[in-house]
């Protein structure tokens, strides 16, 4: 029986549909996890941001770290590494950013926290380095695994210890969006750099520029068609202006102003949904994308090191402890 030629038609625009949702998946959110990290001297960024990273890249390297693994709620195995500077100090669990890597996003805020005296945790996230899986979500599952760290971390190192949740990026949305999750208790602060507002805005934004000459709305849709058939998410299921309208912690945000991949206007966006007490936002004029700690190193550890110690403080803690020297000088 010969089919009718409608049905033919249909059967191929439907399998083009396919074709393409599944081509969209494959170049913005399909990953295969590689451990292969670039040097500072190889990483797309100004020579001046290159010669400022490699001292710290070196000592990051020199560091010593304890491999660490957790399985998220969905079953993807994750990785990630601690390095250990002091018994008792607070955590600071860093994460990096879209198709980036732990060691390289996070260079600016282990440098920092390392010399605050804190331990770091450098997650990997899903579908980047020694961690699972071959989709990228934009946060909308990250934002899980953030919690899965903290709740780790809590179980680990006790619930007295301070966490910290820090992310740059991709990374910056994901501890945003983690913000809107029931965290464990001991997490007193989240510092959010370059974050984006959802994953729906930032998908929208940079598919044109992945896809140049494609009309943005039936690419979207197809896109959002392909994240749900084949990455098994939806980008429209998480937002991060909401999240950190919700959050319970105060969190640090900061942009750069001349930043061209996610807006400045989001992360203003995103400070201004939020209400927690405490909350601040750094704008670094002049600096690109997700290189605020070295354009403006002085400002930026200035402002963070007051948002860390008065989140400490919010919680009675004390950091770095008070000295025999120091109680002697009291009396």
């Amino acid at each position: 029986m010969k089919k009718h030629p409608l049905l033919k038609a249909a059967a191929a625009a439907g399998a083009a549909v396919l074709g393409a949702a599944y081509g969209i998946y494959r170049v913005a959110f399909y990953q295969k996890p590689t451990v292969d990290v670039p040097s500072p001297a190889d990483m797309p960024t100004r020579e001046s941001y290159r010669k400022a990273m490699c001292p710290d890249a070196d000592a990051l390297a020199r560091d010593t770290f304890e491999a660490v693994h957790i399985t998220a709620q969905d079953g993807t195995p994750l990785a990630a590494r601690y390095y250990h500077h002091a018994d008792g100090a607070p955590l600071a669990i860093i994460f990096h950013g879209y198709r980036g890597y732990a060691v390289r996003d996070g260079l600016g805020g282990y440098t920092l926290c390392t010399r605050l005296g804190y331990n770091v945790l450098l997650p990997d996230q899903r579908a980047h380095g020694y961690s699972g899986g071959h989709t990228i979500t934009m946060g909308v599952k990250e934002r899980y695994d953030a919690r899965d760290w903290a709740v780790w971390a809590r179980a680990h190192f006790g619930p007295q210890v301070p966490i910290f949740l820090m992310g740059v990026s991709m990374g910056a949305a994901t501890v945003l969006l983690a913000a809107g999750l029931n965290l464990p208790d001991n997490v007193c602060g989240i510092v959010a750099d370059c974050g984006y507002t959802s994953p729906r805005e930032i998908t929208r934004k940079c598919l044109p520029e992945y896809l140049p000459g494609m009309p943005l709305e039936p690419t979207y849709a197809i896109g959002r068609l392909g994240a749900v058939l084949f990455g098994h998410f939806d980008p429209e299921d998480a937002d991060c202006e909401a999240a950190a309208a919700q959050s319970k912690v105060p969190i640090f945000f900061v942009h750069g102003d001349a930043d061209g991949f996610v807006p400045y206007e989001m992360g203003k966006r995103n400070f201004e949904a939020c209400h927690a007490k405490g909350s601040k936002l750094l704008t670094v004029h002049g600096a690109e994308h997700a290189v605020s700690y070295y354009h403006d190193n002085a400002a930026y550890t200035e402002e963070a090191t007051k948002f860390l110690q008065d989140c400490l403080a919010r919680r009675g803690f004390v950091w770095p402890p008070e000295t025999d020297e120091s109680d002697k000088d009291k009396q």
